[in-house]
């Protein structure tokens, strides 16, 4: 390959890794989400020697500014340098590193190679993991307005502040998963739940980042929000987040 046809295939981006696995040897397959390329595959040679210098900065929810060629089915790694070693801090920390491994899942469900709708999950993304790593709030209750969140930037928001048939400002105490919130008794559809009204705030808060409502809530309504979260975003990626069975919850 000549030097100028090298230089057309080379990129630089930046991206925060989602997960990797073992090719070969000594390489590593890194899935990666980037704010202007989506969802990218790479190879990084030779990291899984214990001479490479990538190898600790490729892993799990690292921030990493790159350089990649691009390759027939993967990219290849050149260059890595890392930005937010998230990482190093949730690997010492059980809840937080199984609640990262969660959002991490739900991104590479949510996202492709579409650069359109990368920008904004990767935002998202990097917030939630900075907040994790930074000890700020409880683990679960971070991964569950995250998850409701990535699912609304997806274009799937939900609503618990109004009927999501007719709009009917609440507060409602029925929530439809399917139909995407609360409904009011007018609307109310069979196999509807009935959750504690005190949850249905939760959920309402943690859409919106309301952190002090957050902070108010008691374990039993955290408990039961987190199931109706799980169960909303099922529906939509129509298949479980693996993840999510490891998350311990208060």
């Amino acid at each position: 390959m000549s030097r100028s046809s090298f230089a057309s295939k080379t990129y630089r981006t930046q991206g925060l890794v989602l997960r990797t696995h073992k090719l070969g040897e000594a390489d590593r397959i890194v899935v990666l989400l980037t704010p202007d390329r989506g969802q990218v595959r790479a190879v990084a040679k030779g990291v899984r020697r214990t001479s490479s210098k990538l190898g600790a900065t490729l892993e799990p929810f690292m921030l990493v500014d790159l350089q990649l060629v691009h390759g027939r089915s993967l990219d290849i790694v050149t260059q890595a340098q890392l930005r937010g070693p998230y990482g190093q801090s949730l690997a010492a920390d059980y809840a937080r590193y199984t609640a990262a491994h969660a959002m991490a899942e739900t991104a590479e469900r949510l996202t492709d190679a579409d650069s359109e709708s990368a920008a904004p999950q990767f935002r998202l993304l990097h917030g939630a993991l900075a907040a994790l790593a930074r000890g700020t709030g409880d683990a679960g209750q971070l991964l569950d307005s995250y998850l409701l969140r990535a699912l609304a930037t997806a274009g799937w928001a939900p609503s618990f502040t109004v009927c999501v048939r007719c709009g009917a400002p609440g507060p409602h105490t029925a929530v439809n998963i399917p139909l995407g919130g609360v409904v009011c008794p007018d609307c109310r559809p069979a196999g509807s739940s009935s959750p504690a009204p005190e949850t249905v705030e939760l959920l309402a808060a943690l859409l919106a980042g309301d952190w002090d409502r957050v902070a108010a809530s008691g374990p039993a309504h955290r408990r039961e929000g987190a199931g109706i979260v799980a169960g909303y975003l099922q529906w939509h990626l129509e298949r479980v987040v693996k993840s999510l069975k490891h998350v311990e919850r208060a």
